[in-house]
């Protein structure tokens, strides 16, 4: 099993970026809990961030038949990104989508999420163990799958 994680604008900023919301971990240590938790799933994983909308539609597209399920973290383009959403409609690979903060809990312009109708579920406001809940959602839905 092959899980893409894609993380969008700003998050090669973690750790340095507004730590009183976003925490103090950087995206590099994210990487290295997810893989070690991935290793006691038996599962691999790989990591992607961009600060370009394109290149996360890009990525998306490429993940067909690559890999079986997606992690996404869309940051900014949450809130804004029609191309992401329809990117993920199209390739049909199951997808959670994750958040460091509770988007419900922020301004009212990042409360919704134009991509969360493209995936099975959502995980948000658990900080940096939200990446962490997201593989065990996607492993365990994925898993889930195969028993059908």
């Amino acid at each position: 099993m092959k899980i893409l994680f894609l993380n969008g604008p700003n998050l090669n900023l973690l750790g340095t970026r507004e730590p009183d919301k976003y925490g103090t971990v950087t995206l590099d240590n994210i990487e290295t809990f997810v893989n070690a938790e991935a290793k006691k799933l038996k599962v691999k994983t790989a990591f992607y961030q961009t600060n370009i909308e394109g290149e996360l539609v890009d990525k998306i597209q490429q993940a067909k038949g690559k890999y079986d399920g997606i992690v996404i973290n869309p940051a900014a383009y949450t809130h804004t990104s029609v191309a992401i959403r329809d990117a993920l409609l199209a390739v049909e690979i199951p997808t959670v989508e994750i958040h460091l903060s509770n988007i419900h809990k922020r301004e009212e312009f990042r409360t919704n999420s134009m991509t969360a109708p493209a995936c099975i579920g959502q995980i948000t406001g658990f900080g940096a163990f939200s990446y962490k809940l997201g593989l065990i959602a996607i492993v365990d839905y994925l898993k889930s799958l195969e028993q059908d």
